[in-house]
């Protein structure tokens, strides 16, 4: 496995590598979804390309940044183990050079849910994305359906800018208990930890409501908020029931609806959601 960390040398890198190329972007702290999204790769791409970056521009609070998990010795040997061939693990400066002054913007799919919550999110997002996407120029990427609209936002920027890296959505891994795998995971005591396990089993709720029959939309979300009420430490930022393809809230579930939510538990916002109908 080769480790790059500037925009020069993974275009050294990767001009003899074996196509097709596949991408596996992260902020670091593996765990074993991305190894899932690694397999994946390792399936279908003939060199594996990991980046690990954590992008200060889509975090909207400070102490969030700096709080982010790191461990750059233990990720670089989970990488290996996986199967990825190239490494990029730039510095702030190599992503962002002096002067940088672009942003992209993806329009409506990137303004509810996380993009009204966290203000800025997805142009933070879009951006590195657009950057990786250019700088590796992958046949594919892959990205986690824990979060959903953040693999929205990527298509259509990437559909938009007529960007030639199909982005592959991978199924959310997930915990014996049901806790969706998150890097934020480990800022959580082992109490805390447990009780995080509510955000799936309300996000079960309110499935089980819509497989037997419910098309209200408000009972569906009241399920939900239900089963979160249930456990103290949990504090809900939003529930959804939306459209999956727009990701407006529904009044009635006549299709398919996405079910999803952000809640802090121990100060740790976590998020995750479920596609039911």
């Amino acid at each position: 496995m080769q480790v790059v960390r500037t925009r020069a040398d993974l275009r050294r890198v990767l001009a003899s590598a074996p196509r097709p190329v596949g991408l596996v972007p992260t902020m670091g702290w593996l765990h074993a979804g991305h190894v899932s999204l690694v397999e994946r790769a390792r399936a279908e791409s003939a060199t594996v390309v990991m980046s690990i970056f954590v992008n200060p521009r889509q975090f909207g609070e400070a102490r969030d940044f700096e709080q982010y998990p790191r461990n750059e010795a233990r990720d670089l040997e989970r990488a290996e183990a996986a199967g990825v061939d190239i490494v990029f693990a730039p510095g702030v400066d190599e992503v962002y050079p002096p002067g940088f002054d672009t942003v992209v913007s993806v329009g409506a799919i990137a303004r509810p849910l996380e993009g009204a919550a966290r203000p800025g999110h997805f142009d933070g997002v879009a951006t590195v994305v657009a950057i990786l996407f250019a700088l590796v120029g992958a046949e594919r990427a892959y990205f986690g359906m824990k979060d959903y609209q953040q693999v929205a936002v990527i298509r259509r920027m990437a559909l938009d800018l007529a960007l030639p890296t199909a982005v592959v959505a991978c199924p959310t891994v997930r915990e014996p208990d049901g806790l969706a795998l998150s890097s934020r995971n480990a800022r959580l005591s082992v109490e805390g930890r447990a009780r995080a396990s509510v955000l799936h089993r309300a996000l079960e709720a309110g499935g089980a409501l819509v497989r037997a029959g419910e098309r209200s939309a408000d009972a569906v979300r009241g399920a939900v908020l239900d089963v979160l009420a249930s456990e103290p430490a949990a504090e809900v930022d939003y529930v959804s029931a939306a459209d999956p393809d727009t990701l407006a809230e529904l009044t009635a579930i006549a299709g398919r609806a996405l079910l999803s939510l952000a809640v802090r538990v121990e100060g740790v916002r976590l998020i995750d959601n479920e596609l039911v109908g």
